[in-house]
């Protein structure tokens, strides 16, 4: 089985031996899915903690909702919700992503030893990228079509998502080793639901394997999307099944790590899959 090295800052992964899980941990008052843990940060790290035990590999922290129509908010207001789930985190031991695009609140979070940064606007802030590189931590590329208040507007891909995606990839994985990041850093995520309608999401994830070539990780987050109560016809708390769908297409598509709310669930169905496709029986 091949396999290859995923640096943060302070550990490493094995990528290729299993699919790795990203537990989503939302502190913010207007998730989409209705899981925000914001009025006492303990109760967001005995969430985080649970989630460990069920199978987490990483803890995504965000601190601002990027759902389709929303609004931003200040960095200021992001670091409050944050860092006390952080700090708390990084004291329990846990490996930390910090879930966010504003290279001052990447600052705070690295600062207090987080381990990843999560950029859904894929390096577009240059400064994003310099920060990332000063502290040799890890990051995820994302791609996403305009802005979270606008994205769901009537998305176009003229060449076709997934050929345009891959292309955004390689001018932004360019645009990171120029800033001294190094591959090894480096995941990269097609941006599952920003920007994209369900035939974008739908042909994405049947076409994981396009983005290979690149020979970075593919990190997938398809997790109670609007893409599958669409196809289900369900609201975000009956997504279950669908989640666990998509993510089992994902791993047999490509994906090396799975970002989702439902880690239990989705942490046993990719172990699966792994045992299936990747002959990963422990």
């Amino acid at each position: 089985m091949k396999t290859r090295k995923l640096r943060l800052r302070s550990r490493s992964f094995d990528v290729g031996r299993k699919t790795l899980v990203m537990g989503i941990l939302n502190v913010t008052p207007d998730s989409f899915s209705g899981d925000g843990i914001y009025r006492k940060p303990s109760h967001a790290v005995s969430n985080a903690l649970k989630m460990m035990q069920e199978g987490a590999d990483i803890i995504d922290v965000g601190g601002e909702s990027t759902k389709p129509g929303s609004d931003p908010v200040s960095a200021q207001e992001e670091i409050r919700r944050i860092m006390p789930v952080i700090n708390g985190l990084v004291k329990a031991g846990v490996p930390v992503s910090v879930d966010t695009y504003k290279p001052e609140v990447a600052r705070e979070a690295l600062d207090a030893d987080v381990e990843m940064v999560n950029d859904v606007t894929g390096l577009r802030n240059e400064k994003m990228a310099e920060l990332v590189s000063d502290y040799k931590a890890g990051i995820v590329i994302m791609h996403m079509n305009g802005e979270p208040k606008t994205m769901q507007q009537n998305p176009v891909y003229r060449k076709g998502v997934v050929k345009e995606v891959r292309g955004f990839f390689v001018s932004r994985i360019r645009a990171a080793e120029q800033a001294g990041i190094r591959p090894e850093n480096i995941v990269i995520d097609p941006g599952i639901g920003f920007g994209k309608t369900i035939e974008h999401n739908l042909d994405l994830i049947r076409n994981l394997s396009s983005f290979k070539d690149l020979k970075l990780p593919i990190l997938v987050g398809p997790s109670r999307k609007s893409f599958i109560g669409k196809v289900l016809d369900l609201p975000a708390d009956q997504r279950l099944e669908g989640t666990i769908a998509a993510v089992v297409a994902s791993v047999m598509n490509g994906a090396d790590i799975i970002r989702v709310h439902d880690v239990r669930e989705c942490s046993r169905a990719a172990k699966l899959t792994d045992a299936i496709v990747k002959g990963a029986v422990n």
